[in-house]
């Protein structure tokens, strides 16, 4: 079910950022369009200007071709002056007529000059108004042209984003799809499983309430009739009962004790090095007991501070009982923990001692700020250190008022409430903070008041190893109660809630006597469990488990292979002990044989033996030269070979052969190559036994990894169709999102021709309009 919300979740995520990449293509639709509308006005105007530009072109072109005729009216009519000049030289009568006529055309000569002059300083009007319009026009384009430019730069950076976002959202989302898909078949799985498993629990479960249902009955016949009294109703023989054994939360209670007596021993080192070289810094400032006398108040603090190792050391003993006492077996509570009582005895007498150096290092401090090598910053750190040293006593108080108070369970229950506990334990945490920031004063005022003293003129060397070595134990003490405070605080919760923990379906222990009678009860159960319990016959080692469980998990083989082992091995069995009944015969009849050999053997010793003996007395001579050839050369061993295989006898010359050890060879050798050869059968037979189980094996391994293949080539057929489907969706959006920036882009490259085709045109007008002035004022 968990899986399945998950499921929803991720479902519920993945339409959310669905919706939203949908909103987000809407508002890109709205402003590509509106960007169309744009180009579209844009185009229109641009028809607009080229409209004006084509009116303002023919009007110069007719001002153009005006002038040209006038120009060359104004060439006609200085031709004619010419030679209306030279006629009038030949003939003054015709030059007076001429002159008449010349200057009535004169006259209208220079009314026409005027009128020209003026339409020409009007056309420069004209003309030169229209240039400054067609420059703040080609102004306003230009701007506008940059701010599409950039607009359309950013809106190209807007889509390539949300294309790159597109397709990382579609391929997350194709992946997620993919796990989803296989997390839903896993589920289906899951859910057959499930379903299987719950008919088969409600079928259990019907058998178990009916069998439950009957002992129940007969739990309830016995409890009524050999039952006197239930001891969980009254909390005080309930509190006798033995509580279920909580091995861990006893383990974590020890090694919470062992952290608290590895800090506890920390503290008591570091207050042993302060009390110490407090007891030196005594003797030594503001006077030197080796040169001069020291006054009776610094007497006395030194005399009681020699003492502190009497009170200090039984702080780490009381805590080390505590931790003894606290083990894997008993039953560790506020009402079970005796050594609390001691610890705090312990603490309060060393609270003891605190108060009774109290007054005397206050009394010393103010006697070294009353001396003439005091100064004043050093009078003022003296006083910060007066009132440290009462807070420092005043937290050691109600530390030991709160573990007195942890203690009194274990002797007066009445004393502490259960619902108090708590409080207790949060007031010890703070008490700790508070000892832990009142050191850390007490440290800084002793390091500045160790520098200020360095500098007084009659400081000794040994003066400011002291303070050394007071300021090195006051950091040490510091350190150790920041770890006893932190330490403290973040196990509160387990000292606070681990306080229930008792027998079963009570509230609490009555008294320390019901949790001392528990603890027995407890040590007797256990006593008993461990007499009831048998010696277990030894295991196998551990290699051949491994090698045996190898074995075991590689072979396949069911009860039906079983079976027909155990009958194959009968039948060898069977045939071994026909094999058997016939090497007996066969081995009677050697024996028979053997014994025919023997007579043979005997016979023939009997008459090589007469033999030498005649040898010997006819040539004594030749037997003197076989005894010197013998002596010299060794033994030499004669073999024999028969039936039975081949033997070998060393000859002498003095003793015969004895028949009796040759049967016993005979007999010996037989034994062993029967063995040999029933070893050999037998090693063949099992080689086999473990061949026939092997194959078995490996052919139902072939036919689950062959079903495992079908499965796995279906799932591979699902999958591919799956990934085949998501490629043709992912081409499809590809394609669609390369449309759109493809008309994206072919809108931008037309609106780019028309923007080029606009500024060619306005430098084609530039260059016809600079050329026209040229012309004009040549003119």
């Amino acid at each position: 079910m968990a899986a399945v919300a998950e499921l929803q979740g991720k479902y519920q995520k993945l339409a959310q950022e669905y919706s939203k990449l949908r909103a987000q293509n809407q508002v890109l639709k709205k402003g590509v369009v509106d960007e169309q509308a744009n180009s579209a006005s844009l185009k229109e105007q641009v028809k607009m200007k080229d409209q004006s530009l084509r009116k303002l072109q023919q009007e110069m072109d007719s001002l153009t071709f005006r002038n040209q005729q006038l120009a060359k009216r104004v060439e006609l009519l200085q031709d004619e002056l010419a030679l209306s000049e030279t006629r009038g030289k030949k003939n003054k009568k015709s030059a007076e007529s001429s002159s008449q006529l010349s200057q009535e055309q004169k006259s209208v000569f220079n009314e026409d000059l005027q009128k020209k002059i003026e339409e020409n300083e009007r056309l420069h009007i004209l003309f030169f108004e229209a240039d400054e319009q067609h420059k703040r026009l080609e102004a306003e384009l230009r701007t506008r042209l940059e701010v599409l430019e950039t607009d359309a730069a950013q809106h190209q950076a807007v889509v390539d984003s949300l294309t790159r976002k597109y397709t990382d959202t579609i391929e997350k989302l194709q992946t997620d799809k993919a796990k989803l898909e296989i997390k839903s078949q896993t589920l289906e799985r899951e859910a057959k499983d499930c379903r299987l498993r719950t008919e088969e629990c409600q079928q259990q479960l019907k058998n178990l309430q009916s069998a439950l249902g009957s002992r129940l009955e007969e739990s309830l016949c016995i409890i009524n009739e050999k039952v006197p009294f239930n001891d969980t109703r009254s909390n005080r023989y309930n509190a006798l009962n033995v509580p279920l054994h909580n091995r861990r939360y006893q383990l974590k209670l020890r090694d919470l004790a062992g952290q608290a007596l590895a800090f506890v021993q920390e503290l008591v080192t570091a207050l042993l090095n302060f009390h110490t070289y407090t007891e030196q810094k005594v003797q030594i400032f503001p006077i030197d007991s080796a040169t001069d006398t020291i006054s009776p108040l610094n007497q006395k603090f030194s005399q009681y501070l020699h003492e502190n190792a009497s009170y200090v050391r039984p702080l780490e003993e009381g805590m080390l009982h505590l931790f003894e006492s606290i083990t894997e077996d008993t039953v560790t509570v506020l009402e079970t923990a005796v050594k609390l009582k001691a610890f705090s005895e312990n603490l309060a007498s060393y609270l003891c001692f605190l108060r009774k150096i109290l007054p005397y290092q206050l009394k010393s401090l103010e006697e070294e700020c009353e001396s003439s090598l005091c100064t004043a910053a050093l009078r003022a750190r003296n006083m910060e250190l007066h009132r440290d040293m009462k807070r420092l006593t005043a937290v050691f108080e109600k530390l030991h008022t709160y573990i007195s108070l942890l203690a009194l369970p274990s002797t007066k229950p009445e004393g502490l409430l259960r619902t108090n506990y708590n409080f207790v334990f949060t007031n010890i945490a703070t008490s700790l903070h508070g000892f832990h920031d009142i050191l850390k004063d007490l440290s800084k005022h002793y390091s500045q008041k160790a520098t200020l003293e360095q500098d007084v003129p009659t400081a000794t060397q040994k003066l400011i190893t002291t303070n050394d070595c007071i300021l090195s134990s006051v950091v040490a003490l510091t350190n150790g109660v920041g770890k006893i405070a932190s330490f403290f605080s973040n196990n509160l919760d387990h000292f606070t809630t681990s306080l229930s923990y008792g027998p079963k379906a009570g509230t609490e222990f009555i008294s320390p006597l019901s949790a001392e009678c528990m603890l027995q009860y407890k040590k007797k159960a256990v006593a008993y469990m461990k007499s009831l319990k048998k010696p277990c016959a030894d295991s196998v080692p551990y290699e051949e488990a491994l090698a045996n469980r190898r074995v075991l998990l590689s072979s396949t083989e069911s009860r039906e292979g079983l079976a027909q082992q155990v009958q194959q091995s009968l039948e060898k069995i069977a045939k071994l002990e026909q094999e058997k009944e016939h090497w007996m015969l066969e081995a009677q009849l050697a024996k028979i044989k053997l014994e025919k050999e023997n007579q043979k053997l005997k016979n023939s010793l009997s008459g090589h033996l007469t033999e030498t003996i005649q040898e010997r007395s006819v040539l004594p001579n030749v037997a003197e030269q076989k005894k010197e050839t013998t002596e010299k050369s060794p033994r030499e061993p004669i073999k024999s070979t028969s039936l039975i295989g081949m033997l070998t006898v060393t000859t002498d010359n003095e003793k015969a052969p004895d028949v009796e050890s040759r049967e016993d060879l005979i007999k010996n050798h037989y034994m062993a190559r029967i063995a040999e050869l029933t070893s050999h059968l037998q090693l063949a037979d099992s080689k086999s036994v473990h061949f026939h189980a092997e194959c078995r094996a490996l052919a139902k391994r072939l036919s689950l990894a062959e079903k495992s293949k079908e499965s796995l080539t279906e799932e591979l057929k699902l999958a591919s169709q799956n990934i085949s489907r998501l490629q043709d969706e992912l081409m499809t959006t590809k394609r669609s999102y390369e449309d759109q920036l493809s008309m994206m882009s072919d809108h931008l490259c037309s609106m780019n021709e028309t923007l080029t085709k606009q500024r060619e045109e306005i430098d084609t007008l530039k260059m016809t309009s600079k050329g026209n002035s040229k012309k004009n004022k040549n003119r």
